[in-house]
């Protein structure tokens, strides 16, 4: 990251010169944050190179032991819509679930489980969060946020999906100003390679994907060379069953607690169409080479999905 003393108000900025970890959603999972750390450790990727796109706090029973952990380990952390009103002692996650809806509904007691739980200091850190953070790799800028990016602090909890129209994703790629966006919130990973950039969701760690399967989702950009790039979706497993049980001791819903064996949402609610469809069927998104140019030189992801299993989060 940029180093401090650097002007109020600027974008930090992430400099990596090898593969970069991505991964957004903990949501309060201290197992599956635990195997994403070990993994990451295992394969010589240092937090430096590592980045959360938010909400470190949601659904699951561990939000102290998860923001702890996310506060002392020098992983580069974009603001999500939980960080923002948790830190902010707002009335609900922000998450942008319609009022009165399966998900609306179901997110006020995770929520008000990570609000008696939190202390200042963590609600001081979440508050400190920066809104973006820029990636300078292999001579490219990627914006990484929590929702868009169009319209202000506002856009914070936008669902940009993979079915999204090409056009919207254009316009708020615009709005950054930069190559590319990497993005989190909507929980299913996807990467988008647009007329001009690329737009990629590293998916979550801490919620299976909606596909069928216990898997929790992170990704690889690697620097190929000038202003090209390797992005892969990858997939982790942990111990599921350890983290539902401490779900369903803290009383928490059953609907999610549920889910992290099932892989399947208790709600669909924010879903468009195209995603409610694939509902149950094991993602399996192929790596992409991009350049700026904009052309994909490996599979066009897209809104790709298939039933093979993804590859493990491995050396």
């Amino acid at each position: 990251m940029s180093k401090p003393g650097q002007a109020a108000g600027a974008v930090p900025v992430l400099r990596a010169d090898g593969p970069l970890l991505v991964f957004g959603g903990p949501y309060s999972n201290l197992e599956a944050t635990e195997a994403l750390l070990d993994e990451a450790a295992r394969r010589g990727i240092p937090p430096a190179r590592m980045l959360c796109t938010g909400d470190v706090v949601a659904y699951c029973a561990d939000a102290v032991a998860v923001t702890e952990q996310m506060m002392r380990s020098g992983i580069a952390v974009v603001m999500g819509n939980c960080e923002q009103n948790l830190g902010t002692g707002a009335d609900d996650c922000g998450c942008g679930f319609a009022e009165g809806t399966a998900c609306d509904l179901l997110s006020r007691a995770w929520y008000a489980h990570a609000t008696r739980s939190l202390a200042p200091a963590h609600r001081a850190w979440m508050r400190a969060l920066p809104r973006r953070i820029d990636i300078d790799i292999a001579g490219l800028r990627l914006a990484a946020i929590h929702g868009g990016a169009a319209g202000g602090p506002g856009a914070i909890n936008r669902f940009l999906f993979a079915s999204a129209p090409e056009g919207t994703l254009a316009a708020e790629l615009a709005a950054t100003g930069a190559d590319g966006v990497i993005a989190g919130h909507c929980g299913i990973p996807f990467t988008r390679v647009l007329a001009r950039g690329v737009w990629h969701n590293a998916g979550a760690i801490g919620m299976p994907a909606n596909d069928g399967t216990a898997r929790v989702w992170c990704s690889l950009i690697t620097p190929l060379d000038e202003r090209r790039l390797r992005i892969e979706h990858v997939a982790l497993r942990y111990d599921h069953a350890r983290s539902a049980a401490r779900m369903r001791a803290a009383g928490l819903p059953e609907g999610y607690a549920a889910a992290l064996a099932s892989g399947l949402w208790p709600s669909c609610d924010v879903l468009p169409p195209a995603e409610r469809a694939r509902r149950g069927q094991p993602l399996d998104p192929p790596a992409v080479t991009w350049s700026a140019s904009g052309a994909a030189m490996g599979a066009a992801m897209g809104a790709a999905m298939g039933a093979a299993d993804a590859p493990r989060l491995a050396g």
